[in-house]
């Protein structure tokens, strides 16, 4: 959907979230914090669901190595790594401040207390992370979703491929040898 603001068209997303990834990664199913590769299973987990609501996340991570500290895209999804000096949570709590007014338009994913409290004086929705990954899993269930579905053929078209098969037999039509 496109709205007008001051005479420019933009994209309305569905929905903003601000997620607190090694919180979040222990309550979706399949991930584990002692996965080498966590933070990136994470990502790939939220991009079909960020897809199918039209929305958009950014996920900060915490205990970033040193020199992978900062922040990347992955299309909707805006991961920070931050470093081993400081917490994802200090680090979303910042973030948060820095919105200021904005951040009532957000929801926060995190079951930590304190980020949560953060939140909430920046009138954010709140989701606990086992909440965001109830809806994460109840999407990607949606039949409308299961894109690993293969399209049946008639019998018509069965008929049609077993007779092409057996014209040629085992050799193939001209054009087509090595």
């Amino acid at each position: 959907m496109f709205v007008t603001v001051n005479r420019l068209w933009v994209y309305n997303c569905g929905m903003q979230y601000i997620i607190d990834g090694h919180n979040l990664i222990p309550h979706v199913r399949g991930l584990s914090l002692r996965d080498l590769d966590d933070e990136q299973a994470l990502i790939e987990v939220l991009t079909p669901f960020l897809r199918a609501t039209s929305s958009r996340a950014m996920v900060f991570f915490d205990r970033a190595a040193p020199g992978h500290e900062g922040k990347r895209n992955f299309g909707l999804v805006q991961a920070v790594f931050v470093p081993a000096s400081q917490s994802a949570d200090a680090a979303i709590e910042n973030h948060i401040h820095k919105l200021g007014a904005s951040a009532r338009n957000q929801t926060l994913v995190s079951s930590d207390h304190r980020v949560q409290a953060a939140g909430r004086s920046h009138y954010m929705t709140i989701l606990t992370s086992a909440e965001f990954a109830q809806k994460i899993q109840a999407q990607a269930e949606t039949p409308t979703n299961q894109t690993d579905i293969e399209p049946q053929l008639t019998p018509e078209e069965i008929a049609r491929w077993e007779e092409l098969f057996t014209q040629y037999g085992s050799q193939p039509p001209d054009g087509l040898n090595p």
